[in-house]
């Protein structure tokens, strides 16, 4: 088990911090910490703070993700998906959100707006070589698997 410290940011003690909305959700939700609320026309992108910051282990990343309901039922999602917060941040998390529904979107203070998932971040070393090993596939890419 991880442990992840969450600070508070201040102005923001009726703001929910995140949270699991059942056992074994593997996200937890964010809420908006807006002062006003803030409306998304559609096609319309805006940053909104979720009121908090983290300390996590470096094994770790938070990952940004869209709310499912959100997206489904108003085309409200994260734009740069996942967003990555590295285990370094420790500025306040905020969500980048867009509206790519057909109506206005009003965020409100205390609205659930994404959800973080936190995830292992293997330590990598880079090695130059000269060469590659070949493989079936080669260079081919962008929709290259799975046609004939």
């Amino acid at each position: 088990m991880f442990q992840v410290q969450i600070k508070r940011l201040p102005g923001n003690e009726d703001v929910p911090l995140p949270q699991k909305m059942s056992e074994l959700a593997s996200g937890f939700d964010l809420y908006a910490a807006v002062v006003e609320p803030v409306t998304l026309q559609p096609g319309e992108r805006s940053l909104i703070p979720a009121g908090f910051a983290l300390a996590m282990p470096g094994e770790l990343e938070a990952q940004i993700r869209p709310r499912s309901g959100l997206a489904f039922k108003h085309g409200i999602t994260t734009l740069n998906t996942p967003g990555t917060i590295d285990a370094d941040y420790r500025g306040e998390v905020k969500v980048l959100l867009i509206n790519h529904g057909r109506e206005p979107f009003t965020i409100q203070r205390n609205e659930r707006i994404a959800q973080m998932v936190f995830q292992l971040v293997p330590r990598i070393e880079l090695l130059e070589v000269s060469e590659l090993d070949d493989t079936e596939r080669g260079a081919g890419g962008f929709g290259h698997t799975g046609t004939k």
